[in-house]
């Protein structure tokens, strides 16, 4: 019997991949469906093949309910909080994904280039420059941005991308402190911090690199916001519920020279449309927002589609 299998992605545009998927059933793409619509059908099939980054759908105890032959949810992503994974456990459903695919994930530098990228243009102011100029305005004196081997970078996570982050900048000369209680470091270029207040304290730039969880959820909130540089720069490429964007919001309000710049947002699959963050930006230069784009690199994509078919089909073997 050939499995029935949907994308809720596009993936038509990575060579080979709907060719290599259509080999391990029948396979139906809808690139953007809604969740009413999703639900009229989802009990048809076995496998849902999803991503994160383009997607509305949050794959949780409603949809999984209707999903009566679901045994699979492939997600090519190492992110997984847009599925329940609880409620999938119960319902016996395997998650494929790509959280603990070192051999994979280590060779996909996109996201830390991306946040690199967003540190370099928060600096240098290089977005708001550049509408100035699109006005007909050729002016400097509004853009006048800081040099990075005179700062101090703090880097929270010290993992795949936190390392890969931590050399871009001290190529650049930059001074860097890292906080990950779980890692050691052994280099005399890097000074690890033993509590994340401190980092805090003594960083004119932060950087996130973590996971969501019960630990990282809003590490940057209403209790610790004042120990942040009036002047800081905070680059968050993990995810959104990372930091309480109501506490830094106001925040940016109260201190005009800090700036904030995110790939992702707080309650990003079922809320973007009334995010608060998107209505600040439109009215103020302190933020930069770009679209989950962090993996969304031809090569990254290449790695990471194809990987999780590869498991996908492995897994299909012993159906």
């Amino acid at each position: 019997m050939r499995h029935k299998i949907l994308s809720i992605t596009p993936i038509k545009h990575i060579d080979n991949l709907v060719d290599k998927l259509k080999s391990l059933g029948d396979l139906d793409i809808i690139e953007d469906p809604k969740e009413k619509s999703l639900f009229k059908i989802i009990h048809k099939y076995d496998v849902i093949y999803t991503n994160p980054n383009k997607s509305n759908i949050y794959i949780g105890t409603d949809l999984i309910n209707k999903a009566t032959k679901l045994k699979f949810i492939c997600t090519a992503s190492t992110g997984t909080n847009h599925i329940d994974k609880e409620y999938a456990k119960k319902k016996k459903i395997k998650i494929i994904s790509l959280t603990t695919d070192m051999n994979t994930i280590r060779k996909i530098s996109s996201t830390a280039e991306l946040a690199f990228a967003l540190t370099l243009c928060a600096l240098r102011n290089i977005i708001p420059s550049f509408n100035s100029v699109k006005r007909g305005e050729w002016d400097y004196t509004k853009f006048i941005g800081r040099q990075m081997n005179y700062l101090t970078i703090g880097v929270v996570g010290y993992g795949r991308l936190g390392t890969k982050y931590v050399k871009y900048c001290k190529s650049f000369g930059a001074k860097i402190l890292v906080y990950d209680p779980y890692k050691n470091i052994n280099s005399n270029q890097i000074v690890k911090v033993d509590s994340f207040k401190k980092l805090l304290k003594n960083s004119d730039i932060i950087s996130f690199h973590v996971h969501l969880n019960e630990d990282t959820f809003h590490m940057i909130n209403k209790k610790n916001i004042s120990s942040l540089n009036k002047n800081i720069i905070i680059i968050n490429t993990s995810r959104g519920d990372i930091i309480d964007e109501k506490v830094i919001i106001n925040f940016l309000k109260n201190n005009k020279n800090a700036k904030f710049a995110t790939d992702v947002l707080e309650d990003e699959i079922n809320n973007k449309k009334n995010n608060k963050l998107i209505n600040f930006s439109k009215k103020s230069n302190q933020v930069i927002i770009t679209p989950h784009i962090g993996g969304m690199t031809s090569e990254a994509q290449k790695l990471a589609y194809h990987r999780v078919v590869e498991k996908l089909k492995y897994l299909l073997r012993y159906e």
